[in-house]
């Protein structure tokens, strides 16, 4: 693989910088028509200050090579650590699609709408089976909103049991949304410090489980790779506080078909299916993230709830007192029910088993390939994940950022870097199950490369990327100071 250092770089102007006045990318014809009410003045204008003027070809080229510097999946290895940035099988787009389900509507009578009901239900019995969990509800739109359902439940639980208790313990590499939805749910977080193996330490736990601790939110395998080998214990120590156990399910996809949270001493958890089930990820959207639970939670799950009403029908029921109502806009994103059922039901019981042990092997390939070059922090085996850092570069005055932007040039999609923040310059590479040895190699490669050129060229890395439309920026200033909107005329941007 070779990859010029600074060759030259095409800049394109703005729409408005492109504007020739006079200049039309259509032309009407006079109306010939009755005429129209006139309306008043000051609710019609004949032009708009400042809007660029360009022909139908130059307007076509500019959007069509914006859509171009768009990243993805389909074209390239997205090696994105926790977000599991997976290839998505066609077959599930066209099938979300289908008339029937693309055009159905949440306030269509449910008897015009009894198929997509039986895809619901149905995926719930699925996620039953392959999670442990007794009941299921898809309202949750993401990952994060399935948090906030499971820790409002928690709450529900306790008050109900006339013990309001204040603290969610949540571990120091967990994701950032955790502490986020503890607080959301009124809950006081206090942090659970990692052992050197990188997991929960278990005497702090045992030291720490009072009776104001609600509930643990425990990721499993956690952010840094690694499967909690003492997670039967740890829920024996939260229960017998009185406590509960919440799964952070994100990295389900490391131990799908292999093992059940709900099996383990889990009492609610949360599942990605725009990750462990392979529907579309990134881009903001759509998500969706269902959160399972045992049976003691099952009354305060949200309505309203697929049930078998008459003559077998599936109908909608709002009949929960204990319910904590409704968590989302009539019954979640029904296509990535779609999506994700049809994914289970294509990769049934083995298919979902081997998704996991090819995304186990395929992170511990990249291990074995890198480690020695760049530092690994955690000597704990990995699962679906590994954990890198920059420590092995810090002589050459070379960092994680500039690692992942030299990457660029390589026509690859950095990892996630910084994360998790108990590892300093940490670099999180999830390759996935869906890459094959190619593109693994592939990876490799412009990984050993890149420290090379640390070694040899270090300012190369530091000015890197120096093939992409935008080469390096100031992250910081554009964090603090963003431009979010051009104003034409004031020669200036305005944020």
């Amino acid at each position: 693989m070779s990859v010029e250092k600074k060759p030259p770089r095409r800049r394109e102007g703005l729409l408005f910088d492109k504007s020739v006045p006079g200049k039309r990318g259509c032309d009407m014809p006079a109306w010939d028509g009755p005429a129209a009410a006139e309306l008043e003045p000051r609710w019609t204008r004949t032009d708009i200050e400042g809007f660029p003027e360009l022909s139908e070809r130059e307007v076509v080229r500019h959007f069509t090579r914006l859509s171009k510097l768009n990243y993805s999946n389909d074209e390239g290895f997205y090696p994105l650590g926790s977000c599991t940035m997976k290839y998505n099988p066609k077959v599930n787009e066209r099938i979300a699609r289908l008339e029937g389900f693309a055009e159905a509507h949440p306030l269509m009578p449910v008897e015009s709408v009894q198929g997509c009901l039986q895809v619901m239900a149905d995926l719930e019995k699925y996620l039953c089976e392959i999670t442990g969990m007794d009941a299921f509800t898809l309202q949750p739109a993401a990952g994060a909103q399935g948090e906030f359902t499971g820790i409002k439940m928690v709450r529900a639980y306790h008050q109900t049991h006339g013990d309001p208790r204040q603290v969610v313990l949540i571990p120091d590499s967990a994701h950032g949304t955790n502490p986020a939805s503890a607080h959301l749910c009124g809950y006081r977080v206090e942090e659970i410090t990692s052992d050197p193996r990188g997991c929960v330490h278990l005497s702090s736990l045992k030291e720490r489980m009072k009776e104001d601790v609600a509930v643990l939110m425990l990721t499993n395998p956690n952010t840094l790779g690694v499967f909690e080998p003492e997670i039967g214990e740890i829920c024996e120590v939260v229960h017998a506080g009185g406590g509960l156990v919440y799964l952070d399910g994100a990295n389900l996809n490391a131990f799908v078909g292999v093992a059940r949270p709900g099996d383990m001493g889990v009492d609610v958890m949360h599942t990605n299916l725009h990750k462990t089930f392979s529907t579309p990820h990134g881009g903001g959207g759509p998500g969706s993230g269902p959160v399972g639970v045992k049976q003691a939670l099952a009354p305060f799950l949200p309505v309203p709830r697929i049930v078998r009403g008459e003559a077998a029908a599936w109908k909608w029921s709002t009949d929960y007192p204990h319910s904590i109502g409704k968590i989302h806009s009539f019954y979640g994103n029904f296509g990535m029910h779609v999506r994700a059922a049809a994914y289970i039901l294509a990769n049934g019981a083995a298919g979902l088993r081997e998704i996991a042990e090819t995304a186990v092997l395929n992170a511990n390939y990249l291990r074995k390939k890198l480690e020695g070059t760049y530092h690994l922090p955690y000597a704990s085996p990995s699962l679906h994940e590994v954990i890198f850092s920059d420590r092995n570069l810090e002589r050459f005055g070379v960092r994680t950022l500039d690692v992942a932007k030299r990457l660029m040039d390589y026509s690859i999609h950095p990892p996630t870097i910084y994360f998790p923040l108990i590892v300093k310059g940490a670099l999180m590479i999830e390759p996935t199950e869906s890459e094959g040895i190619e593109d693994l190699d592939a990876f490799v490669d412009a990984m050993l490369r890149i420290a090379r050129e640390a070694e040899e060229d270090p300012e190369l890395l530091r000015t890197a990327p120096h093939t992409t439309p935008v080469g390096r920026l100031d992250e910081a200033t554009a964090a603090r100071k963003p431009v979010l909107r051009w104003s034409h005329g004031l020669g200036k941007e305005v944020s």
